[in-house]
């Protein structure tokens, strides 16, 4: 079923703080949707959908989960449809496919979708702890193995043995995304760093990993609005069509170090969601002029890039060093400093910084900008708006073995 027109995000809000020690889980859903919801021109009475993941209270309880229960509660909100889907760092994609599709059979007319952690009750958003479940199931975390050296650096690893992938090049990863966050006033880490920078920080995994090639550890919180054509009429906002979506996408035989891969190691799902995304989209990534790419890791956005078909297999290295990542380069992307630097809310902040930049709000705080001077200079504390941008993309990762895309227009 093609999504294309079907539905918009009319809102969307991310909270202003990155450590918020003196409230709840719960409470920082809830602010961030009454944001959301002002935002759009809407109400909590509006609201008819209800989509959150294992972070909403009463989540990631295994079967029988009350996460969605529990925050329909605490919000006040009687939705007709309610989805608690959880696929990691690609779920608030998925929710966004899922309330598109919903809208478009007329189960709900708008959907709320939120995402939070606090240091408050120990629900914070990063990704420190060790995973549980199918890793263990191939012996792994037994062991002691956590998410960095099992998830990524191997995969690095293997990356940089086939193709001559370098740690040079993914710092440069990490230099774009502190160049954009110093031009982010709500990035939590937002000085500008060298290549030197990143590989003087010590080893967490040898030979892939520094300590500023992993994302920052934050708590956050971030709500998309996504509305129906009839109400999206009658909104505050400029209304940004989702064009397609590809909700997790799994390559064949999920487990990402299983000797039964059919699949290169270094292939990652987005090889099969991009072929969905962009046939549904009626585009080409050479069309796509901004995207957001998961960066748990300095690595993923290179495997992200290699398998969504904008470089090809063996060229992402290449392809992040080239300058084209950088804000005034062919396609930035993460212009508010992603989870390496803005913030890490599992990909949704993204999502966020995609509207803005389609809305042409990326640069609201900044002085002048207002006033109709737009300089596009993205030196230093100024600008990150992209010009003329229409058309966006958004890349989740719950796995090397899962993908998920939104492809967003103007």
């Amino acid at each position: 079923m093609s999504l294309r027109g079907a539905a918009f995000i009319m809102g969307a809000y991310e909270h202003p703080e990155r450590k918020i020690i003196d409230r709840s889980s719960s409470q920082v859903h809830y602010e961030v949707a009454a944001g959301a919801l002002a935002d759009a021109g809407l109400s909590f009475d509006d609201v008819d959908g209800y989509f959150c993941a294992g972070d909403a209270p009463g989540g990631f309880a295994g079967p029988g989960s009350y996460g969605p229960a529990s925050m329909i509660e605490y919000l006040g909100i009687r939705p007709r449809y309610v989805d608690s889907t959880e696929t990691g760092g690609s779920a608030y994609i998925v929710h966004a496919g899922h309330a598109a599709a919903a809208i478009k059979e007329g189960k709900c007319n708008v959907a709320l979708v939120t995402m939070g952690g606090s240091s408050a009750d120990g629900r914070g958003t990063g990704t420190g702890s060790a995973r549980r479940g199918y890793e263990a199931d191939f012996g792994e975390t037994m062991y002691g193995s956590m998410m960095p050296a099992v998830s990524y650096a191997l995969c690095a690893q293997r990356h940089m043995y086939e193709f001559g992938t370098t740690s040079e090049q993914l710092a440069q990863v990490k230099v774009a995304c502190s160049n954009h966050a110093s031009n982010n006033p709500r990035a939590y880490y937002n000085k500008r760093l060298t290549v030197d920078d990143v590989l003087d920080s010590r080893w967490i995994v040898k030979p892939a990993c520094h300590l500023l090639d992993c994302c920052i550890e934050t708590d956050n919180a971030t709500c998309i609005i996504v509305t129906s054509v009839d109400r999206a009429r009658h909104l505050r906002q400029r209304p940004i069509t989702i064009k397609s979506v590809a909700g997790r996408v799994n390559k064949p035989f999920q487990g990402m170090y299983s000797h039964y891969q059919c699949d290169p190691i270094t292939r990652q799902a987005g090889y099969y969601a991009g072929r969905v995304a962009f046939r549904n989209a009626d585009v080409e990534p050479e069309d796509v002029q901004v995207t957001g790419c998961y960066d748990a890791f300095t690595f993923t956005p290179v495997l992200l890039f290699e398998g969504y078909g904008f470089c090809d297999p063996g060229e992402g290295g290449e392809y992040v060093s080239s300058g084209a990542i950088n804000l005034g380069g062919a396609r930035p992307n993460n212009t508010s400093g992603g989870q390496l630097c803005e913030g890490y809310t599992h990909g949704m902040n993204l999502v966020i910084e995609n509207v803005r930049q389609l809305r042409h709000q990326a640069d609201d705080a900044c002085p002048g900008w207002r006033e109709g001077k737009h300089s596009y200079d993205y030196s230093e504390g100024q600008c990150r708006q992209v010009k003329d941008v229409e058309l966006a993309m958004n890349m989740g990762w719950g796995t090397p073995a899962v993908s998920s895309a939104l492809i967003l227009g103007r």
